[in-house]
C-alpha cells in the first residue's frame, strides 16, 4: 500500500509543505499559535531542512500512497549506540490507515542497515500528545521527561520514549 524512499535536499520543499499540513494539526491544543510559528521556522524552514540534512545528518525518508507523497519519518545518529527519532508524521487524510506504523518500521529498518549491532531508538513526545498511545504500541515506553528550552521563551514539554532494537 505504501512505498519509500530516502529524501533528498531537493525534497525540503516536498517536507516543509506537508509539515505545514501536519504539525499545526497535531499540536493545536497543545501549543501556542507563536510557539507553533516559532518551531515551525525551526524545524522547517528550507534553509533548516537543507542544515539537518546535510550538515547534521537527519535522513528523512518518505512515504508515499501510490504516487502521492503522505507522510516523512527523520532519524539521525547520535551516539555510537544511539539513535533519534526526530520526525514522524502522516498528512492528516492518512492518519488512522498504517501509514505511522509503516513509517515507524522503515525508520527501524534503517536503523538496523546502518547499525546492525543492538542499539537504542529514543524519540521525543509531546506530553499531551495523542500519539503517546501510538509510539507504546509500537514498543517504545516511557524513560524520563522534561521542559526542554528551545529559545524565544518556548519550551518542549517531552517524555522521552526509547526501544532496544
Amino acid at each position: 500500500m505504501y512505498t519509500i524512499r530516502i529524501a533528498t535536499l531537493a525534497d525540503c520543499p516536498l517536507i516543509h509543505d506537508m509539515a505545514w499540513k501536519t504539525f499545526p494539526q497535531t499540536y493545536k491544543n497543545l501549543i501556542t499559535p507563536e510557539q507553533n510559528d516559532f518551531m515551525m521556522e525551526w524545524m522547517y524552514s528550507l534553509p533548516n531542512l537543507k542544515k539537518q540534512m546535510a550538515d547534521e545528518g537527519h535522513v528523512y525518508q518518505l512515504a508515499y500512497h501510490d504516487t502521492r507523497p503522505v507522510g516523512y519519518v527523520s532519524v539521525q545518529q547520535q551516539g555510537d549506540d544511539l539513535f533519534h527519532l526526530q520526525k514522524i508524521y502522516v498528512l492528516p487524510s492518512e492518519q488512522g490507515t498504517g501509514c505511522g506504523a509503516f513509517l515507524f518500521r522503515t525508520a527501524e529498518a534503517y536503523i538496523k542497515k546502518v547499525h546492525p549491532a543492538p542499539c537504542t531508538v529514543e524519540l521525543n513526545v509531546n506530553r499531551g500528545n495523542k500519539a503517546i498511545g501510538f509510539y507504546e504500541h509500537m514498543g517504545m515506553r516511557k524513560v524520563r521527561q522534561g521542559d526542554f528550552s528551545i529559545g524565544s521563551g518556548f519550551y518542549m514539554t517531552d517524555y522521552i520514549m526509547e526501544k532496544e532494537i
